[in-house]
């Protein structure tokens, strides 16, 4: 099964903070390019990676030819068409960039889009950009002329919760405003993702007090796809239980085995013992090559519905990690 999402990287600061380095990264059949990723590291502005590191804020690059992307031949020799990349911070501190790349496939019918609210322009949420595949030009056009009110809407909603949020049944969805173009695009799933900025960015060096932080800019990362190229083959989002512990699935859908159970029975190993705990902890994203290898009940679920690659990726919010998102490949 051939997923939306094609390749996965996480670039992290080096011991003195001057580059970025390969922190890992799931490359499925575009082994050619992870080679020379690998092998790469980036100062700040230099690269995509780079460019997100100085800018503090998602970018959204729907050509890779050309331009300050670096890897250019290499994405073009594994057919990477798009690729979007955004700053993790934890802590009032700067952790990683994520990056995620989708392939130039006609049959990948799905989308990413960015959306930002600017409070200085607007009080609702903006598309700021989008790579839509070959999901066809008049859901395109339909989002580029939708704004989304905070907790209204895929985006909307995220941007409410500071949390991310998962639809199964876009069209048929009263939650998702574009439904009827969702429907006409056979789009299916969506998964909408915040993309914080650093906690310094709402503070006034003047006051002791914070500012709302919803006077500044917020943006969320949304993933739509088609019931042949999902997102991903998982997806799940685990969060701290009443006693703040242990951690719990809050929601998972699975490719293979359909909805997956939430609630304490589900409880991970605890914090710092497995990928999704140990990225939770630290606030900062976690690849494992093979899902299966992972501790207990998720790594047997993992080897048993046949799953590759995990990546685990805290949010924070205020500078606490709320939860942590992890995608299967």
């Amino acid at each position: 099964m051939k997923t939306f999402i094609r390749v996965v990287e996480v670039w992290v600061p080096d011991s003195e903070g001057h580059l970025l380095e390969f922190g890992g990264g799931l490359y499925g059949a575009a082994r050619a390019f992870g080679a020379v990723s690998r092998q790469m590291c980036f100062g700040r502005g230099e690269g995509l990676p780079g460019r997100v590191w100085e800018a503090g804020h998602p970018i959204i690059l729907k050509q890779l030819q050309g331009g300050y992307f670096q890897r250019a031949a290499a994405a073009e020799a594994a057919r990477l068409a798009c690729a979007v990349a955004f700053p993790v911070f934890f802590a009032d501190k700067f952790k990683a960039v994520v990056v995620f790349f989708c392939g130039d496939e006609a049959e990948h019918r799905g989308a990413i889009e960015l959306w930002c609210n600017d409070p200085d322009i607007a009080a609702d949420m903006q598309l700021v950009d989008g790579y839509y595949g070959s999901t066809g030009s008049d859901f395109e056009a339909a989002s580029r002329e939708t704004s989304v009110p905070r907790g209204v809407g895929l985006p909307g909603l995220a941007w409410q919760r500071q949390a991310s949020v998962f639809i199964d049944g876009l069209s048929q969805s009263s939650t998702f405003v574009r439904a009827e173009h969702a429907a006409a695009a056979e789009l299916q799933r969506g998964l909408a993702i915040p993309c914080p900025m650093s906690t310094h960015a709402h503070k006034d060096e003047h006051r002791d007090e914070p500012v709302d932080e919803f006077k500044d800019k917020q943006y969320v990362l949304t993933f739509l796809s088609a019931a042949a190229t999902p997102i991903a083959r998982r997806i799940e989002s685990w969060g701290p239980d009443a006693d703040g512990r242990s951690l719990e699935r809050s929601y998972g859908y699975c490719e293979t085995a359909g909805r997956l159970p939430t609630g304490k029975e589900q409880l991970t190993s605890g914090r710092g013992e497995d990928t999704i705990a140990e990225a939770f902890a630290t606030g900062v994203p976690r690849i494992r090559q093979h899902a299966g290898d992972e501790p207990g009940a998720i790594g047997q679920s993992a080897a048993a519905a046949g799953l590759g690659g995990m990546l685990a990726l805290p949010i924070a919010n205020r500078g606490v990690v709320v939860e942590t998102v992890t995608l299967y490949f």
